[in-house]
């Protein structure tokens, strides 16, 4: 990891990340997680001060980056949420099979490269019954930022931790073995082909 990704790109993706249209779509997903909860790219701790404490026994959050784990710690001084940080990418969960109630994921299937098969990791760890709940941006449904989406794409990526913009949501869910219960969707303020989010919860299927 260079000194780009150490020291320059966590703040950034943080600054971006905790925008008040993004935060206010954490807010409608967070507060729903209960039991003990698995959260993907728990990053630099955005969602922690959403968690319901009355109804979470306990966070894991997965997060590869150092830099965004050290900002994550931060957030943690006096809370009351009892969170373990796992410094593993979203392809390696080291829990066990029918180990949490919530999977939590933000913003985050974007990022990993190889989604499907974190997706089925989360399938795995999930308790019968269990949900996950997931907010994030992707793939847009008019054509012409579907366009924009494509020509951005590979320099976008470059530069901002591995984001793709354009990954199709709702199907990634689906075909990695998950039903969709709550499927929402539209653009939030920002840049068109940032802004089209999908949110709701989905169960293994």
């Amino acid at each position: 990891m260079g000194f780009y990704d150490r020291y320059i790109l966590p703040p950034l993706v943080n600054l971006a990340c905790s925008s008040k249209p993004n935060m206010k779509q954490r807010e409608k997903i967070v507060p729903l997680a209960e039991g003990e909860v698995l959260e993907i790219g728990v990053g630099s701790g955005l969602n922690l001060s959403f968690y319901d404490t009355a109804k979470v026994r306990k966070v894991w959050g997965l997060e590869p980056s150092e830099g965004m784990r050290r900002l994550a710690r931060k957030k943690l001084v006096g809370s009351a949420l009892e969170v373990e940080m796992i410094d593993l990418p979203g392809e390696e969960i080291p829990l066990d099979t029918n180990s949490v109630d919530t999977v939590v994921v933000t913003y985050t299937l974007c990022t990993i490269p190889d989604a499907q098969r974190a997706l089925r990791g989360m399938q795995r760890v999930l308790r019968p019954g269990g949900k996950l709940l997931f907010c994030e941006h992707g793939v847009a449904p008019d054509d012409s930022v579907r366009r924009w989406q494509t020509r951005l794409n590979p320099t976008w990526n470059r530069f901002s931790g591995g984001c793709n913009v354009n990954r199709d949501i709702p199907e990634l869910l689906e075909s990695s073995g998950f039903r969709i219960i709550v499927d929402e969707r539209m653009y939030i303020p920002g840049a068109k082909f940032l802004s089209y989010n999908y949110w709701g919860s989905a169960v293994a299927d």
